[in-house]
């Protein structure tokens, strides 16, 4: 067999000799620069090992683990003959037994330097590389494997020295780099780089030290140009060089966190030590337990306590620097600062408290009644639940005030938040704690602002809440308002019951109609109308007058204001339900006279009368019923608005058309079929109003109401409608002093409306005489004063037919004096 083997060897020589000769015969040095890999060398036989995970290169030193009995076998049979072997990479590392399809063609044919048996029958294997070969043929496969291989020699381009030379220099510049980034290359490499050879052993040595996988290792072993091969590593460094400084800089910015916590640490156990040897308390442990004191002094309910030692222990566990740290002591704080059962004492007098109210405010009898019914009750009962109470009407007429005065007058903190434009339900219940920023509610920052559990709490302008996508305020108010619920409110921020029912709660608004229907059902509504022109006077002496000497740094010896004089600035100047005008025009006298006292033009104001127009300027509003009413086709009708009562006039005319009926004024729905209404009731019924005029179908008539630039809508304007069409068609002016209001039907019935008391005002500040209303509105005039009936004549209507003799200056009919 060994004879067999030589004669094969012979044979395998003398073909290669005859194939060299071939070569140097064939074409010129510049053709065999085609590149093609060159084996040099005889053929020649060595055993395989297949190796896992790894790549011997040529001139590389490796150990490597044998495990098997095979392989031991072929480790004893190499070190028994000359050391020689050939160590090729299994291309799937999962197989035990690699196939010879398993294995690469391009191996490394290398020495075995040492052997070192292990105790569980394995060895360890120092080997060194010695060229790259070519796998001819599989010769054995028992006990092992065994090839015929030739060498592969290295290709040079002779063209492209310049380029290798970079590509070398800029191999080995980033590898230097690469040793100093990673602590497993020894720093010996540096000078081992420094002082190679060839550009393909820099090439073999730098790759077997990258953390490259063993197919991209492969392709350098493969490759024998050694341009290509440089450029294919170059990448490869490149790519490794990249990773390696994104790496760095994330260890760098962690260690630097690292170190600064452990320093933190270290200097928190020194002075823990330093504290110890004082005798004094770690700052946390100070902090914690005057946390728990406050909290005990806060007598929180029990569902609360629990809660808040919880977090305080949670507190006690987090390090300062932990971002839920500054959550969990900010909610203590909310915790600690509430107040859970701090209560204020109340003033049960009942004569005191109307004493105070008085003082603040003239007349608002009826809030004044109830206010009093509720300390009196209260004085009886000491644990009745807090009213819910919502004062509606126009603004200026105190809503927000008496609220101020009813807290003095009961002893208690008074609160207030404006609900105006409030959309986000969270406004209302807070936060959750995990959101960035949270806050409670404006509710429970109202009841820490009062310090008081028993506060009065005002909800200024409920009827401008808003809704949108972040939810309904007015939905989340429910609970608040409810007497039956608020006793266990619970804020998204708490999380725990907050008792409200010691609250009293008022809402202010200037309309009911926006408030949704089941929070109106929650609240009692207490109506404040406006101030007839008694009161005004009344006011403005009492309070308004005072106040804006006061606030211009008058005295009441520099300024006198008569009476005649307020008269006159709240019929002239001001046209309102409220106060706000009538005190600003005041304040504007004040300022005139303030300037001419610091000018030193005089010493005392007198404001009389005639000296109004100088200092307020032109009269603003006039008393023009009777020019406006006093001709055919013009009446006068009673509206409410926002701020109250208000007159309005209604002017018809008619002109050669088609029978049509045209509207103008910015008229809503319900107005226009109050329009419809009545023309089909007066062309049904003109022979029993008096009517002559029969020619409809060759007549438009228009309707118009001025002010058009203002929108007008609601049922009170349908007589007033109807009886200007009536007075144009009879030909016949209605009584200038005379206004009214009420629905009409098709049968010619007058319905009852609403806003009676805020018309009735309105009526008596324009200078009318007599109002016509229906019949069922007579109950309403409980509410007026007697001052106001007595200016006011009311008569009462069923049906239109009624009306005609009250408004044509006939003999009226069912007409009573009030």
């Amino acid at each position: 067999m060994v004879s067999k083997a030589k004669e094969n060897n012979k044979k395998e020589l003398k073909k290669t000799k005859k194939s060299s000769q071939k070569t140097v015969k064939s074409p010129p040095p510049a053709k065999p620069a085609k590149k093609r890999p060159r084996l040099i060398g005889p053929v020649k036989t060595m055993p395989v090992l297949a190796i896992k995970d790894t790549i011997v290169f040529p001139h590389m030193v490796t150990a490597l683990s044998v495990n098997n009995e095979k392989e031991l076998k072929l480790i004893d049979d190499v070190l028994a003959g000359d050391r020689y072997l050939v160590l090729a990479a299994q291309k799937d590392i999962s197989k035990e037994t690699p196939d010879i399809n398993d294995l690469y063609t391009t191996a490394t044919q290398s020495t075995v330097l040492q052997m070192l048996r292990m105790p569980d029958n394995s060895a360890r294997i120092l080997v060194q590389g010695l060229h790259r070969i070519k796998i001819v043929k599989y010769t054995e496969k028992d006990p092992y494997f065994k090839v015929a291989s030739r060498v592969l020699d290295d290709i040079y381009d002779s063209d492209n020295n310049d380029e290798i030379k970079a590509i070398s220099q800029n191999i080995s510049e980033q590898f230097k780099e690469m040793i100093t980034m990673v602590p497993n290359i020894p720093e010996d490499l540096k000078i081992a780089i420094i002082n190679v050879e060839t550009p393909s052993r820099l090439a073999d040595l730098v790759v077997s030290h990258l953390n490259i996988s063993v197919a991209e290792k492969q392709l350098i072993l493969d490759e024998v140009n050694v341009k290509k091969r440089l450029t294919k590593l170059n990448t490869y460094v490149t790519r490794e060089m990249q990773v390696l400084k994104l790496a760095t800089k994330i260890q760098s910015q962690t260690k630097t966190e690292m170190d600064k916590s452990q320093r933190e640490y270290y200097l928190r156990q020194q002075l823990k030590t330093i504290q110890d040897e004082l005798g004094q308390k770690d700052e946390r442990v100070v902090e914690t337990d005057e946390l728990r004191k406050k909290l005990k002094d806060a007598r929180l309910p029990e569902e609360a306590g629990k809660e808040a030692d919880r977090e305080l222990n949670r507190l006690a566990k987090m390090s300062p620097i932990s971002a839920e740290y500054t959550v969990s002591r900010t909610f203590l704080d909310w915790m600690i600062s509430l107040p859970w059962s701090i209560t204020t004492q109340d003033i049960l007098d009942i004569k005191t408290a109307h004493k105070i109210l008085d003082e603040d405010h003239y007349d608002l009898e009826k809030v004044k009644e109830r206010i009093l019914e509720y300390l009196a009750v209260l004085k009886l009962k000491r644990d009745m639940k807090g009213p819910i109470l919502c004062f509606v009407g126009p603004p200026g007429t105190g809503k927000t005030s008496i609220g101020k005065s009813i807290a003095r007058a009961m002893g208690r903190k008074f609160v207030r938040i404006s609900l105006g434009g409030v959309r986000d339900e969270a406004e209302i219940r807070g936060h959750r704690r995990t959101y960035i920023g949270a806050l409670p509610g404006r509710i429970i920052q109202g009841l820490k602002k009062a310090g008081t559990s028993n506060p009065v709490f005002m909800l200024d302008e409920i009827d401008k809440l808003g809704t949108d996508f972040r939810g309904d305020p007015s939905s989340a108010l429910l609970e608040v308002l409810d007497p039956e619920q608020n006793n266990a409110f619970s804020d998204h921020y708490l999380d725990v019951a907050f008792d409200l029912s010691k609250v009293m709660f008022i809402t202010t608004a200037n309309l009911l109609d926006p408030i949704p229907s089941a929070l109106r059902d929650r609240m009692e509504v207490l109506e404040l109308p406006g101030y007839t022109e008694e009161e005004k006077l009344s006011i403005a002496k009492e309070f308004l007058i005072t106040k804006q000497i006061k606030e211009h740094g008058l005295k009441s010896t520099n300024i006198t204001i008569p009476p005649a004089t307020v008269k006159k600035i709240i019929a002239d100047y001001t046209r309102e339900a409220g106060l706000r005008n009538l005190e600003r025009e005041i304040a504007s006298v004040c300022r005139k006279s303030a300037k001419l006292i610091a000018e030193g033009k005089a010493k005392k104001v007198n404001v009389t009368s005639d000296k109004l127009e100088k200092m307020l300027g032109p009269i603003k509003f006039f008393k023009e019923i009777a020019e406006r009413v006093s001709e055919p086709g013009v009446a006068t009708g009673l509206a409410w608005t926002q701020a109250g009562g208000d007159i309005l006039f209604i002017e018809t005319t008619l002109m050669p058309g088609t029978g049509k009926l045209i509207l103008t004024g910015q008229l809503g729905d319900v107005m226009k079929e109050s329009a419809q209404a009545a023309m089909s009731y007066i062309r049904a019924h003109a022979k029993d109003l008096n009517i002559s005029f029969t020619n409809f179908n060759k007549n438009d008539f228009h309707i118009h109401i001025p002010a058009g630039a203002i929108p007008k809508d609601g049922p009170s304007a349908g007589v007033t409608m109807a009886m200007s069409l009536i007075s144009l068609l009879r030909k016949e002016p209605i009584r200038p002093t005379v206004a009214m209001t009420g629905e009409i039907t098709l049968r010619g019935h007058v319905l009852p409306v609403g806003g009676i008391k805020e018309k009735a005002l309105a009526a008596r500040r324009a200078g009318i005489k007599t109002v016509i209303l229906p019949k069922k509105n007579g109950k309403d005039l409980t509410e007026l004063h007697d001052d106001v009936k007595k200016d006011l004549k009311f008569s009462f209507v069923e049906t239109l037919n009624d009306l005609l003799p009250v408004a044509f200056n006939n003999k009226a009919k069912n007409t009573k004096k009030r």
